[in-house]
């Protein structure tokens, strides 16, 4: 079995780990109808419509 001859050091291993570590944000799209970003194939949660038609009827 391998097995790493010298240890790694600590800026190798957190700028390794730093790359896998990234919160992304979620993609965004614009609602057609009030143009507030939402989620891209989800209900607008601002005017409750989606694909043209309204879904959930908002105040």
């Amino acid at each position: 079995m391998a097995v790493p001859k010298r240890r790694k050091g600590r800026a190798k291993v957190h700028s390794r780990r730093s790359a896998n570590d990234v919160v992304a944000s979620k993609p965004r799209s614009i609602c057609p109808q009030c143009g507030e970003a939402k989620l891209p194939h989800h209900v607008c949660p601002n005017c409750g419509y989606y694909k043209g038609r309204e879904v959930i009827v908002t105040e």
